[in-house]
């Protein structure tokens, strides 16, 4: 039998280069505030990330009269086994606060899109070696718990996040809802999801690993996660502690399958699927994003005559509209995502006028039977009138 040539250790090799240059994960937290996104990072990562937080960190991307929308960075280092991840969470401070939350998500959707162009233009340097990388490699969506649906402006983020990077939904403070209630929301979420088309991420079935293909299906079957998040521990028995929420009727475990999602969360989003969650970024949003952005430079160089023209005719608007919004004049996107929002909205208006028609149909044929059964009534007592009147000339 010959002797082997040695390139059976080529997966060694490259579990030393990986194992020496670590990884770089980018975690984005959205919702509303109040949700708990802060405390659940920090019982995720075991630690309290906010600590590394650096103030220049801070991307002020969206003013207007009512709110301040903000994007925060955290950086942080986490080592285990030798093995170094680079960790950047990505918070959204701000977003949901208002009344009117109109074009709210509009730093959100940049900052994503600006990451994706930074790491473009990277790439099409001569030098290649330092680049900085903030592509978004997954966004946890945590939804306010109130047992009846998603919100016309969850529908609307996630709608916008789907189309650009892999989109986890999570139910926050899921111990304020009952097992049957939790049941009933989630389905009702799915139900949503589903009608709207979209997009969230799903663990890849590995069929020729019968292990790792169940847990992939039970991963999927548990969407969206409902998750409680607690950096308090309480001991359950001499030299056990567990991290939980303490109630008068007893003790909710974070990492107890009985109570919540947590553990699954977590093994979808460091143990058996952070390799996916960065290629599906690389391979699948980044290119999307890549082909679209060169497919719109060459129609703007097919363009460029016509573009000096209304510059020179309409002089400093023309050029002002391109530099402030620039995605919505070459991206074809956004006037597919416009088009089906206007549709969307549409449909809704004449539901909802059909509606009221019907509602005013009714109140008018309610009427007319009240007025109806009114005349009725009158004849008849008119008739027992002329019938006492009667009685009362007989009697005389």
């Amino acid at each position: 039998m010959p002797e082997p040539v040695g390139i059976a250790n080529l997966p060694n090799q490259r579990y030393k280069i990986v194992s020496k240059q670590g990884a770089t994960f980018t975690l984005m937290v959205a919702g509303e505030s109040g949700l708990g996104k802060t405390t659940f990072i920090n019982t995720l990562f075991q630690s309290s990330l906010k600590a590394y937080q650096d103030a220049s960190e801070r991307h002020n991307k969206f003013t207007s009269a009512h709110q301040t929308v903000e994007i925060d960075i955290v950086r942080a280092i986490l080592e285990e086994k030798n093995f170094k991840v680079r960790l950047n969470i990505i918070d959204t401070p701000g977003f949901g606060n208002n009344v009117n939350n109109h074009d709210s998500w509009t730093p959100i959707i940049d900052f994503i899109d600006d990451q994706h162009e930074s790491y473009m233009k990277q790439e099409q340097q001569p030098s290649r070696l330092n680049k900085k990388d903030l592509r978004v490699h997954a966004c946890l969506y945590f939804i306010r718990p109130t047992g009846h649906s998603l919100k016309p402006l969850d529908i609307e983020i996630m709608k916008r996040l789907s189309t650009r990077v892999n989109l986890i939904p999570i139910i926050a403070k899921a111990d304020t809802l009952s097992p049957i209630e939790l049941e009933a929301f989630k389905s009702r979420i799915r139900d949503v999801i589903e009608a709207q088309d979209i997009n969230i991420y799903t663990p890849p079935l590995e069929l020729d690993d019968p292990a790792s293909a169940e847990h992939s299906k039970q991963l999927i079957e548990s969407m969206p996660f409902a998750i409680i998040g607690s950096e308090e521990e309480y001991e359950v028995a001499p030299g056990n502690f567990v991290r939980g929420r303490k109630y008068p009727w007893g003790l909710v475990e974070v990492e107890n399958d009985q109570h919540c999602d947590f553990k699954k969360l977590r093994s979808l989003l460091l143990r058996t699927n952070m390799l996916d969650l960065v290629l599906s970024t690389n391979e699948f949003h980044f290119e999307t994003f890549r082909s679209v952005k060169l497919g719109g430079n060459d129609d703007d160089a097919g363009n460029e005559g016509e573009k000096d023209e209304d510059a020179n005719e309409n002089g400093d608007v023309v050029k002002k509209s391109l530099a402030k919004k620039p995605r919505r004049l070459h991206n074809p996107k956004f006037k597919e995502e416009e088009d089906a929002l206007k549709k969307f909205f549409t449909e809704q208006v004449k539901a909802e006028e059909q509606r009221f028609r019907q509602w005013e149909t009714n109140i008018v044929n309610e009427r007319n039977r009240l007025n109806q059964d009114l005349e009725e009534m009158q004849t008849k007592l008119k008739s027992l009138e002329e019938q006492v009147k009667k009685l009362q000339l007989l009697k005389r």
